[in-house]
């Protein structure tokens, strides 16, 4: 036996202060936001020094419950954190059972499809499913938060919203809207929503990135309450007005299915 090494009980205590403070820099990370904080701002905020702040913080990176955004130097909430969080909701059980839909989805189509779901006054990204045109759509990746409205599945859940919800959403995020989709303004955002009510489904025209669109449709529970979206996005000259048409109208069906299935699951566990 190591006579040097520390005894059962303090080993014991040791790992549940680490736990502890590695739960508090995700809970951190929670309540900062999609922006993230730098290092040196968590250290600071939670006390620690700079060691302990830089081994948690990136052991929390390599299991993927948090995210370095190299560009700007910031840490923000992962996707097995957002998986973790959302596992409580059916949302999450909503994803697991639209997975084969997804992978049919963009067998057909060639394109790249994601599924995000309803979270707040955001939309988050949990899967995307790559097609086989050559050409992929890279803006997008699980784990992604997005406001409500930016973006084709974004905007079909905000349309799915009463008019008083929409402002109220519009409101809250128009800051954020302002400093990082400049083109995504109220104005746009709100003429999408009368495209998307009348059609059934939403066309985004590259407002994100400029030659990058996509086709995106609500997927409602069994209330008929919008939870999530799946969306299709591809480079402009794949989504003329016949073909956004026709994949929006197998988004369409493929989210009815969807809200079918989620009854049926509900029957079977009552």
């Amino acid at each position: 036996m190591d006579k040097d090494a520390p005894p059962p009980a303090t080993r014991e205590v040791a790992g549940a202060q680490t736990l502890r403070r590695g739960l508090s820099v995700l809970r951190l990370l929670t309540r900062t936001g999609p922006a993230g904080l730098r290092m040196g701002d968590i250290g600071r905020r939670l006390d620690f020094n700079k060691s302990t702040a830089i081994r948690l913080t990136r052991t929390l990176v390599d299991e993927g419950f948090v995210l370095h955004d190299r560009s700007s130097g910031n840490y923000r909430l992962g996707p097995e954190a957002f998986a973790v969080g959302l596992a409580a909701e059916p949302s999450y059980e909503l994803q697991r059972l639209s997975a084969a839909t997804l992978r049919m989805l963009a067998m057909e189509s060639g394109d790249t499809v994601f599924f995000t779901v309803l979270h707040g006054y955001e939309s988050i990204c949990l899967s995307r499913n790559e097609g086989d045109f050559p050409i992929r759509n890279q803006l997008i990746k699980p784990g992604d938060r997005w406001p409500l409205g930016v973006g084709a599945g974004a905007c079909a859940i905000l349309a799915a919203l009463s008019d008083t919800e929409v402002d109220d959403v519009l409101a809250r995020n128009a800051a954020l809207r302002a400093e990082s989709f400049a083109r995504c303004t109220d104005e746009a955002i709100q003429q999408l929503i009368r495209d998307t009510r009348d059609k059934g489904y939403c066309v985004q025209p590259g407002l994100i990135i400029e030659g990058s669109w996509a086709v995106g449709v609500p997927v409602f529970d069994i209330n008929n309450r919008p939870v999530a979206s799946i969306s299709i996005a591809a480079i402009e000259s794949r989504l003329g007005a016949s073909r956004s048409a026709t994949l929006g109208n197998r988004l369409m069906q493929a989210s009815r299915e969807l809200t079918a299935l989620q009854g049926e699951v509900v029957a079977q566990d009552t």
